[in-house]
């Protein structure tokens, strides 16, 4: 995946943060990048890059959330980047419709937010940290949504009415409506009327 890793270096390295978090974890990301030839693998051990996206519906006023089997908890969709993805923002956007089933996801290619959190349940590994790099996914009007076999549920929430232990996603979410009425994204987008890369 040196292809992928070179891409997601440019993208971290041109992205211009939101504050002195974002720019800290920016940081963080790309240095891990540039210490870590396997960086954007599952099998870098101790920290790897994953991408995902926060899907908003056309009003801007929900958004669509799974209840992943493992964590028990309500998450955006995301997950590992694949042997065939060939940017973030296709790793990103193939997740998200794989997860969520909908079909003729608009992305946003410029990442939205960042997080990096330790999970117990990746893989052979006990404990790795996710450097996860999330973008902003707009789905079209009628959007009809499925639950694949990694998710409990998946369903739409209020942006102002987010489960009770998904409080960590407020800041997302906040970035998320802001960016969706400051901009209009598709004159900087990538459409996907199935699961797959750009």
């Amino acid at each position: 995946m040196s292809a992928l890793r070179d891409e997601a270096l440019a993208t971290l390295r041109a992205w211009r943060s939101d504050g002195p978090r974002q720019e800290a974890l920016r940081q963080e990301y790309v240095d891990h990048l540039e210490a870590h030839a396997d960086g954007t693998e599952r099998s870098c051990p101790g920290a790897h890059v994953t991408a995902g996206a926060l899907i908003l519906s056309p009003d801007g006023t929900e958004v669509l959330l799974t209840l992943h089997a493992k964590a028990k908890r309500w998450f955006h969709m995301g997950g590992h980047l694949e042997p065939q993805d060939t940017s973030l923002a296709g790793a990103a956007l193939r997740e998200a419709t794989e997860e969520s089933g909908v079909q003729g996801l608009v992305l946003d290619t410029v990442p939205l937010h960042l997080d990096a959190h330790e999970v117990a349940f990746c893989g052979d590994h006990p404990s790795v940290r996710h450097l996860d790099v999330r973008f902003l996914a707009l789905a079209p009007e009628g959007a009809a949504h499925e639950v694949s076999e990694e998710s409990i549920d998946v369903r739409w929430w209020p942006v102002d009415g987010l489960p009770n232990d998904a409080g960590e996603l407020r800041e997302m979410v906040d970035a998320a409506v802001a960016r969706a009425l400051a901009q209009t994204p598709s004159t900087s987008a990538s459409t996907a009327s199935s699961s797959r890369a750009i």
